[in-house]
């Protein structure tokens, strides 16, 4: 039996777990994106609210500890180690672990900052548990805030631009990618 695209894709609309994994894999791929189309589609009434914030949660957390753990393989190459010129790399390693939770809150916060921080914590040996726990929290706070925005923005664009909503969520995700990049280069220029 031979499955083409669309038969998958019409299974998904179907199925709470294919909707639940297709929001995860997106999440992997821009998951601030993920976390503004999967609410319109609750808005719309093709995902349920369960399964999409779980699903977002799920995703964003794995993804989160993902980076952990490139970090902490790159610790484990030994070229990777010579490229940290770092006064004393195991003084760095306890402050990272002392630090883990207002590391992740704060780069949870921060456009462009997850990569290198949390890649930096496993890198480092934070404490694995502890930065798990952190990373549930600060997504659970950051994804619900963006997704009860995304939904009142999805709201409004369902009722005003009927057919032309998806162009009008193509604003909402490059405005917020846009005033992400101007918050990032302001960051940069008051260091």
């Amino acid at each position: 039996m031979s499955l083409s695209l669309t038969s998958i894709l019409a299974a998904a609309g179907a199925s709470p777990l294919l909707q639940g994994l297709a929001i995860i894999v997106g999440t992997f791929i821009l998951e601030d994106a993920a976390t503004i189309v999967t609410a319109m589609q609750v808005q719309t009434g093709h995902v349920d609210l369960p399964v999409a914030l779980v699903a977002l949660y799920i995703g964003i957390v794995v993804g989160d500890i993902g980076l952990y753990g490139l970090g902490y393989l790159a610790a484990c190459w030994p070229p990777a180690r010579r490229w940290v010129t770092l006064p004393n790399v195991e003084h760095e390693g306890h402050w990272f672990d002392r630090n883990v939770f207002r590391i992740v809150f704060i780069s949870r916060f921060i456009p462009g900052a997850r990569l290198p921080l949390y890649t930096a914590c496993g890198f480092f040996r934070a404490r694995l548990g502890l930065f798990s726990v952190a990373a549930v929290l600060a997504t659970l706070i950051w994804t619900t805030l963006l997704f009860a925005v995304s939904l009142r923005v999805g709201q409004f664009l369902i009722s005003h631009l009927g057919t032309w909503k998806w162009l009008g969520l193509a604003g909402f995700i490059v405005t917020i990618f846009l005033i992400s990049r101007t918050i990032a280069r302001l960051q940069g220029q008051s260091r």
